[in-house]
């Protein structure tokens, strides 16, 4: 354990810069879904997680989906894993009920790869659009029956 500990601190800041780029790469290309949203700051957050909401789709369905495609991801914070509720500091932050719903959480390390990062970057925007494809709420939104809550 006191190996793996001198280890981690020995590169924790090439890791973390490491890291940082594999998530400004996510952010970028995950920003280029419409109707979607960062949640919290850009800059200033942890490097190893990224946190977003779509408008027009269900959490659960996304994180099925993406799980078949070998994707492992969660819709809110470890803590509250299980349980179907929105998250409830996205509700906090002023998300709508409906978009804390639609919510994606990806965590990742040093050991993760550029290619990795790539391979996500073409299976979420995908299953986005099927599961908006499907959807009678993304329809409504479409035809101006409803109001896009992200713009």
């Amino acid at each position: 354990m006191a190996a793996a500990l001198e280890e981690a601190c020995a590169n924790l800041k090439q890791d973390a810069a490491y890291v940082k780029r594999l998530q400004a790469t996510l952010i970028e290309g995950l920003r280029q879904i419409q109707h979607s949203i960062l949640n919290g700051e850009r800059e200033r957050r942890l490097p190893s997680n990224m946190h977003f909401c779509f408008d027009g789709i269900e959490g659960e369905s996304l994180l099925l989906l993406l799980d078949a495609k070998g994707i492992c991801a969660s819709s809110s914070s470890a803590c509250t894993s299980g349980s179907l509720d929105p998250s409830h500091v996205l509700l906090a932050i002023g998300r709508p009920h409906e978009i804390a719903h639609g919510s994606l959480r990806l965590t990742f390390s040093a050991e993760n790869t550029p290619e990795e990062i790539e391979e996500l970057l073409r299976a979420v925007p995908a299953v986005v659009e099927k599961l908006r494809g499907m959807s009678p709420v993304w329809r409504d939104l479409q035809e101006g029956k409803r109001s896009y809550v992200i713009q």
